[in-house]
């Protein structure tokens, strides 16, 4: 499923070139703070769009209100998944049902592909968002671990 299968639904839009990318910057950098290169994340969103990556957006008043980015995928434990890298809503107008909206469009876009669950991760911190995903029935699976090289080299 790749995003020109997608439909655009009212205030809800997909970054596709790099002045919509641009334009989701401020909003991601709340969410991703160590992304400080508007145009590297541009770069870097360019990229994964060619390797499936979806960047949507909800936009107000010409500023973005809340962005998810996604991907569909498909894995052996799960089956077809469409799995949830970001999602964040404006922290000036949080609370306003931009993510939810957001989160339920993600959701029924997974439906309509036939996918069969939705899954992302959330940092322990981020109880609003869990009550978020709580509130739209996701359940705590597991737990997420990594093993980052950048950290491990350095802590030589």
């Amino acid at each position: 499923m790749g995003q020109t299968d997608i439909l655009e639904t009212g205030e809800i839009h997909l970054a596709t070139d790099s002045e919509q990318i641009q334009s989701c910057y401020k909003t991601m950098h709340q969410l991703r703070p160590y992304l400080t290169s508007e145009q590297a994340f541009i770069s870097q969103v360019q990229r994964q769009i060619q390797e499936g990556y979806c960047l949507a957006y909800i936009q107000d008043n010409g500023q973005i209100k809340a962005l998810a980015g996604f991907r569909f995928l498909e894995f052996l434990a799960w089956g077809k998944v469409l799995y949830i890298d970001d999602l964040v809503s404006d922290a000036g107008t949080r609370r306003n049902g931009y993510g939810s909206k957001l989160l339920k469009w993600v959701i029924n876009e997974a439906k309509k592909a036939k996918y069969d669950q939705v899954h992302l991760d959330s940092g322990p911190q981020r109880h609003d968002a869990h009550r978020l995903y709580l509130n739209h029935g996701f359940k705590i699976i597991g737990h997420h671990f990594a093993l980052d090289f950048k950290e491990s080299i350095s802590a030589r």
